[in-house]
């Protein structure tokens, strides 16, 4: 399996993630949305990083049960309730991402929502990997 990264020519790069990702060859793996809950279905905490942080490592479990690595994440989409809590702490999800993904920067989305399914809940994550 390859993955590369699509820049259109004279655009500016892009920072955290990539605009596209060109795969050829493995297996398609489709990551439902994980919010920051434990195995038990328990929010770890009413705090966006902490949600965030788990719902990172909810995807990176569901890959690695597929048998996959984070690197092989091709998108991400991310769901929060609120863009500030997010952009206020851009520094910490980044680091996160780093903790949790490693330096592996697919095509990403971050959508601003109303409201999640589970009570309390402040971010969802979906995915797409691509496995050899």
């Amino acid at each position: 399996m390859e993955q590369r990264p699509i820049e259109p020519e004279g655009w500016a790069p892009a920072k955290g993630y990539a605009n596209g990702i060109l795969v050829t060859g493995g297996r398609t793996l489709y990551v439902a949305g994980q919010i920051g809950w434990d195995a038990q279905q328990a929010l770890v905490s009413a705090e966006f990083l902490p949600q965030f942080r788990q719902a990172l490592q909810n995807v990176a479990a569901v890959v690695k049960a597929a048998g996959g690595e984070t690197q092989h994440l091709v998108r991400v989409t991310i769901y929060v309730t609120d863009k500030h809590a997010y952009m206020g702490a851009i520094r910490d999800v980044g680091a996160a991402w780093r903790d949790v993904i490693g330096r592996h920067f697919p095509a990403m989305t971050l959508v601003q929502v109303a409201d999640l399914l589970e009570p309390g809940a402040q971010v969802e994550i979906e995915a797409t990997a691509v496995l050899p």
